[in-house]
């Protein structure tokens, strides 16, 4: 996966991120990491300092200095090999992370009013009309065919938003989920660099949905890089999603927060995200669209779209 920044690893015990090219403060990665480690989330590599410093003027974040987890992997690489093997027991793992990372984010300040819906319809409805205006060929078609449906989808953001705002990772997809030794960490609190201005307090959904449609692409990469049947590749995703829905949604209650998730909004965010990635695949690497189409072309197989 393509990569802005640059990590160097020290004596295997310390990773220094720079950030390429330097970010203006405030960053939310330092205050994030900070607030986790107060509310006892330790699945993530442990912040060790910051370096900022002026540039052009500003003071910006230079570098971020972590531990290094030994053996680590991210979801790009294990998550394939998971697909490629039909096997699902480690989605309740992933559903017990991001709910536990929801449980600790949500302690962190947010503002009392709710989002206003149309802030969240609008930047959906736009996504996708940006997604068919950029896809070209016969994937174009196919998407314009089905813009009616998409549009359908996306209605639930019409409607306020009830579930808690709540410091979100912003782009929480299973290449920011790495195995180790250890276990599991997820990591890269910079947010979504796909989306600017974007709110750092939403719905948990949107964190959520963007880990459920990172499953379906990962199901993708798997017929594409590894050969896996594509009727397999569909299975293995609708099951690791389901698996990870129902541990997050356990943990979450056993902590008695079960309020924090509005399943509603899964599948409109869902939508928005692939919209999404086909934007970024429009902009940024046009060898990446097979996946995101891969992945709409598997929710409707109808042949007729009307």
């Amino acid at each position: 996966m393509d990569q802005t920044n640059y990590s160097v690893v020290v004596a295997e015990k310390v990773v220094v991120k720079w950030l390429t090219p330097p970010v203006p403060l405030p960053h939310p990665t330092p205050e994030i990491l900070s607030h986790l480690v107060e509310a006892g989330f330790n699945d993530t590599a442990p912040p060790y300092a910051a370096l900022t410093g002026p540039v052009d003027g500003r003071e910006c974040l230079l570098a971020l200095a972590t531990g290094y987890l030994p053996e680590a992997r991210d979801g790009w690489e294990w998550c394939v090999d998971e697909a490629e093997a039909g096997d699902t027991a480690f989605a309740a793992d992933l559903g017990r992370l991001a709910a536990d990372l929801h449980l600790a984010l949500s302690t962190l300040p947010a503002p009392a009013a709710a989002e206003l819906p149309s802030s969240a319809a609008v930047r959906a409805a736009g996504a996708l009309a940006e997604a068919l205006e950029l896809t070209g060929g016969e994937d174009g078609q196919w998407l314009a065919a089905r813009a009616d449906r998409l549009r359908h989808e996306l209605e639930p953001l019409d409607a306020p938003i009830t579930s808690p705002l709540i410091r979100i990772h912003g782009d929480l997809h299973v290449g920011q989920i790495l195995r180790w030794r250890g276990g599991y960490a997820v990591i890269d609190f910079d947010g979504n660099p796909t989306v600017t201005d974007a709110d750092p307090c939403q719905p948990a959904a949107r964190d959520v949905a963007q880990l459920t449609t990172s499953l379906e692409h990962v199901a993708q990469v798997a017929i594409k890089r590894r050969g896996t049947p594509p009727e397999r590749a569909a299975d293995w995703a609708g099951r690791a999603r389901a698996g990870l829905l129902a541990a997050y949604r356990a943990r979450l209650a056993a902590r008695g927060r079960p309020d924090l998730l509005d399943e509603g909004l899964i599948r409109p965010f869902e939508i928005e995200q692939e919209c999404r990635e086909l934007i970024y695949a429009a902009r940024h690497l046009p060898r990446w669209r097979y996946a995101p189409m891969g992945v709409l072309r598997t929710w409707y197989t109808e042949e007729n779209p009307s």
